[in-house]
């Protein structure tokens, strides 16, 4: 069977290391990209069931990212990963622009494992 594949997108590589390391040990293939540029590239190549996307990023940021996401692939569940944990930034990644979900960082290993599962649904076994 085919481990599910997620996309951790985010300029800080600490935070991609450490994303892997939590999500590998629960058989969940984790693909790092730096930049939302980075992103959409290798959206097409790798094609992943989730993406992990940071916000504050320096080219083109979370929000724009997502925008162009949606634009590539609509079905695509994107959950926002950020340290913006203000209640108006919330409000914008899930009620405006329909984020699947917005974990704050930090996050412990067991809300990270929990709401990836969630968010893949059946594909995590």
């Amino acid at each position: 069977m085919m481990h599910p594949k997620i996309m951790v997108v985010d300029d800080e590589p600490d935070t991609i290391d450490l994303v892997k390391i939590i999500l590998e040990s629960e058989d969940i293939e984790v693909i790092g990209a730096s930049s939302g540029f980075e992103c959409l590239e290798l959206m097409e190549l790798e094609k992943p069931d989730l993406i992990l996307l940071d916000i504050m990023m320096p080219d083109m940021n979370g929000w724009e990212t997502f925008h162009k996401i949606k634009e590539k692939d609509p079905g695509l569940p994107v959950a926002m990963l950020t340290v913006k944990s203000q209640e108006f930034d919330k409000m914008l990644g899930l009620h405006v622009l329909k984020a699947d979900d917005y974990i704050t960082k930090p996050f412990s290993r067991k809300e990270l494992i929990k709401r990836t599962r969630a968010l893949l649904g059946s594909k995590a076994r």
